[in-house]
């Protein structure tokens, strides 16, 4: 019987971030549930501080707000194909609650021992540990790994 691991990201999952989860047990059959919110809750502020940090010009930003988001929608249906591409199940579901009480929603519902988090370095939320790995562990007195996107970073949660 395969185990669920609970995956929330913030933004549609790469090739990278399927390499990272799938190498996380390469012995055991593992499925994957994704959870993507509606809208991550961040605010503005911090958001501003978080690219300064990463030495983001101001230019770039304004491109990449120019640049559309997909919708969750899109996004959650890219995940799990990039997922079943590299070979494991995958289901997911767009939440429309906070992210972290969604990720405990999801590993309360799929009966989960384990849940990752995926996101982009926030340099605020990581310094305080306020992050979504963080918060979760918190709540769900489970192990939360915090994946950077597109790296093998992990998260200080």
């Amino acid at each position: 019987m395969s185990e669920t691991i609970v995956v929330l990201t913030e933004q549609p999952l790469l090739d990278a971030d399927a390499a990272n989860l799938t190498a996380l047990h390469p012995d055991r059959d593992v499925d994957f549930h994704v959870v993507l919110p509606t809208r991550t809750g961040r605010s503005l502020l911090v958001e501003l501080i978080d690219r300064l940090s990463l030495f983001e010009l101001p230019e770039r930003a304004r491109q990449e707000q120019g640049a559309r988001r997909p919708r969750p929608e899109q996004a959650l249906a890219s995940s799990l194909a990039v997922l079943q591409r590299a070979g494991v199940a995958a289901t997911g579901e767009v939440a429309a609650e906070k992210p972290v009480d969604a990720l405990v929603t999801a590993v309360q519902a799929h009966d989960a021992r384990e849940a990752v988090v995926i996101t982009a370095p926030h340099a605020v939320e990581d310094t305080f540990h306020t992050d979504w790995a963080t918060r979760a562990q918190d709540k769900l007195g489970l192990p939360v790994l915090h994946l950077y996107s597109g790296s093998s970073f992990i998260g200080d949660s």
